[in-house]
């Protein structure tokens, strides 16, 4: 029986430099993606927004205008009430693309209104132990932090069966580390779940790895202390120019 040879260090060379090839590749993949989902949200927000912001005020104008019309009057406000939920789905569809909250407000914000909004929206109890202050970080670490964030809920929802959720980030002069903690059913059932999965969500977390890598840092899933899931994610600060 043939022993298979071990790689030599020409190949190791090559594998170690495919490998951060890939991972260059792949940053600079998401970056592009984050820009164009970020124009696709200004587009949405300036063109269709501002049209349907005119049409809400036209409508309202010509409501007073109508005669005492029963029929009528129901009839414009079945337009009035369908234009609202236009106008809605249309600000859900910017958030998605782009939360604009990371850029006007910062991370520090747009992290905490996300954990408020996800608990409200699928009853459980969702806390946020934030820096008092804004997080002295890249905005491409605010992003990553935020599309990870926002794929661990996601996860959460879709196979950690939990009821309580905490998302705790620390800012220091090296790093930024956010740690998501749940009392779900553990990484490994987690695991087992997503991979009989149809859709995407299995593959969000691997691509936030792929994306902290780019910058440096690392995102780890292991079983939390007392039950549950952990995932942390550690993002070195670039050195700051002298």
């Amino acid at each position: 029986m043939s022993v298979p040879a071990s790689p030599t260090p020409q190949q190791d060379a090559h594998d170690a430099r495919r490998s951060a090839d890939l991972s260059e590749l792949l940053g600079h993949v998401h970056t592009c993606w984050d820009n164009e989902r970020r124009s696709l949200s200004r587009q949405l927000h300036d063109s269709l927004g501002s049209s349907l912001t005119a049409l809400t005020m036209h409508l309202g104008l010509l409501m007073q205008k109508l005669p005492e019309d029963q029929a009528l009057q129901d009839r414009a406000n079945h337009m009035k009430k369908l234009l609202g939920q236009i106008v809605e789905t249309n600000r859900q569809m910017q958030i998605k693309l782009w939360n604009d909250k990371l850029e006007f407000l910062g991370v520090r914000v747009a992290l905490g209104e996300l954990v408020e909004q996800f608990g409200a929206q699928h009853q459980i109890q969702a806390r946020s132990s934030l820096p008092d202050d804004e997080l002295d970080c890249p905005r491409s670490h605010g992003i990553v932090l935020l599309h990870t964030l926002e794929e661990a809920l996601r996860n959460i929802v879709a196979h950690a069966n939990a009821t309580e959720v905490d998302v705790i980030v620390d800012d220091n002069e090296d790093e930024v580390m956010m740690t998501v903690k749940d009392n779900g059913v553990g990484p490994q059932a987690q695991a087992a779940d997503a991979a009989g999965s149809a859709d995407g969500v299995k593959f969000g977390l691997r691509m936030a790895r792929e994306r902290a890598a780019y910058l440096g840092g690392t995102l780890t899933l292991a079983p939390g202390h007392e039950g549950g899931a952990t995932l942390t994610m550690i993002l070195p600060k670039p050195p700051k120019a002298a």
